[in-house]
């Protein structure tokens, strides 16, 4: 039962309005002659006989005012308290009430903010007219009493009930919004998300193909002009490292990505401070002069983000200095202390050029020392080109 009504109320919902309206009409018109042709239809009795036409005329009339409901409620409202009124003088008749309180409805819930916010004074301002009217039409104060609680409800309750409807209209269409908006900054939220991952990664292919691929290049070239051949087996050697060192670094990044068919038993650890040795031997074979100062305990493990970022920061800075200053002497330096991590490499400018580049490498190194919460300072000085990073580590409790 409650689904068939159910039904038939989403039925009605989708229904164009003047389809809508023209069915209330209908309704309000069959209402209307049952109570006529049963002649239920007087709600006051007024002396003299008023003929039948008459009030068929004025029932008639204030229907075809009701099919503006929704279109005019404002217009159809006046029009209708002219009815109304009429109606009144000749005796009050249950449908043409039936049919003015559908009008008071619609004004409320359909008409401008203004006309709906002032209906219940002009509601209340009718009921104290109509109830007027009854003292002195009708006599006897029975007869006032019975009248004015018969007519009271056909005006007060459709106002009551249309400004409950339309604020939780307007409560629906807020929360509408409210739900709009959410979705437009969780969109945006997912849209910064991406460019940031993407930016992530950029970084990290970056670090991984440029870094090892720089060096692979610079110790092929190497190897080609060496006649000694077992140095030239050493440089081949450092080659093939590297190349194993990318295609690590890509599998594990690729396997990160793909986390659904990612091997959970194959390690991924990104690169760290612990692989330096090999990397200054990679830069060794290309042909470098390096001049090593580490000064700090190891077996202090670093946070893995100042690790990761204290190593990727090395390899791009010893890779500048392959690409722009070969066969120099270059010193790496690094130091820790119980608040930060100093990294610092020096190499010699060749040609008084730019010893760091201007790629994306500079770029990748500042922005991993800002996600730290580091420093990064890289320029000439002094004739030599300086890379200078200051990662801060966070205290611990001894």
């Amino acid at each position: 039962m409650h689904g068939a009504i159910g039904r038939i109320a989403s039925g009605l919902r989708k229904l164009p309005d003047w389809q809508y309206d023209a069915l209330i009409v209908l309704t309000s018109l069959l209402v209307g002659s049952v109570l006529f042709a049963t002649g239920l239809y007087p709600l006051l009795h007024l002396e003299g006989p008023v003929p039948l036409w008459v009030r068929l005329s004025l029932f008639a009339g204030i229907c075809v005012v009701e099919l503006f409901r929704r279109r005019a409620p404002g217009t159809a409202l006046v029009v209708g308290s002219a009815f109304l009124f009429v109606d009144c003088i000749i005796g009050v008749s249950t449908p043409t009430l039936v049919v003015y309180a559908d009008l008071l409805y619609a004004a409320t819930l359909y008409g401008p903010r203004r006309l709906s916010r002032d209906m219940v004074p002009i509601a209340a301002l009718t009921s104290i007219s109509t109830v007027g009217a009854t003292v002195v039409l009708v006599p006897g104060w029975r007869a006032t009493v019975l009248a004015a609680f018969a007519i009271l409800p056909f005006l007060l309750i459709p106002v009551w009930w249309a400004t409950n409807v339309r604020q939780h209209q307007r409560m629906a269409e807020v929360e509408r919004e409210n739900a709009r908006q959410l979705a437009k900054i969780a969109h945006l939220d997912r849209t910064a998300a991406v460019a940031a991952e993407r930016a992530h990664m950029a970084r990290d292919l970056h670090d991984v193909i440029a870094g090892h691929l720089s060096a692979i290049a610079i110790q092929a070239e190497a190897a080609l002009s060496l006649e000694d051949e077992a140095m030239t087996r050493t440089v081949l050697k450092a080659v093939r490292e590297n190349s194993v060192s990318a295609l690590d670094e890509m599998r594990a990044m690729i396997n990160l990505l793909r986390a659904d068919v990612a091997d959970p038993d194959e390690p991924t650890a990104p690169a760290r401070l612990a692989q330096l040795p090999r990397l200054i031997d990679s830069a060794q074979a290309g042909g470098m002069k390096l001049d090593v100062r580490v000064d700090y305990d190891d077996s202090e493990p670093l946070p893995a983000a100042v690790d990761l970022t204290a190593y990727r920061i090395a390899q791009e800075a010893l890779t500048n200095a392959m690409k722009h200053a070969p066969s120099t002497t270059v010193v790496l330096e690094l130091r820790r202390t119980d608040t930060e991590l100093v990294l610092e490499v020096v190499n010699e400018l060749r040609g008084g050029g730019d010893g760091g580049g201007l790629g994306t490498g500079l770029l990748n190194m500042r922005e991993r020392t800002a996600a730290v919460g580091g420093t990064l300072t890289t320029g000439p000085a002094e004739g030599r080109w300086k890379v200078h990073a200051v990662l801060p580590l966070p205290e611990v409790e001894r």
